[in-house]
């Protein structure tokens, strides 16, 4: 596949994640809503560095990690909102952290972090499209 396929398709798939994450908060599953947002994140990340650096993708769900290993230039903000994230993966994959994410997991608490998920969401295909 040439370079522009493979961003392509890591796009493609966040945006299918986007769209689940949506569908997920809607039927009130929060903590597998920010599941999947991290997925969102962790997708256009792999398709930055696609396109800065390399068609190989570290395998990391870190997001920090893998912003930080294409040069992109990252604010205190988006570094703290990428380590933040980077927790739904592990808290809700595992059942010994779920039960806790799921006692914290309001509809509030998903609202403000889908938005933080919105925002890197926003500035990634920003940074792609040049």
């Amino acid at each position: 596949m040439e370079k522009w396929e493979i961003i392509e398709v890591w796009i493609k798939s966040s945006d299918d994640n986007y769209k689940s994450m949506t569908n997920m908060f809607k039927a009130r599953e929060y903590v597998w809503s920010l599941f999947i947002g991290h997925l969102v994140i962790e997708k256009l990340l792999k398709a930055y560095h696609v396109k800065a650096i390399s068609n190989e993708v570290p395998r990391t769900h870190d997001l920090l990690k893998l912003a930080i290993n294409t040069g992109i230039d990252v604010d205190e903000t988006r570094k703290d909102d990428l380590q933040y994230i980077t927790l739904f993966n592990i808290e809700a994959r595992y059942e010994e952290y779920r039960r806790d994410l799921r006692a914290k997991c309001t509809k509030k608490f998903a609202e403000e972090n889908i938005v933080k998920i919105k925002g890197l969401r926003k500035w990634l295909k920003e940074k792609l499209k040049k």
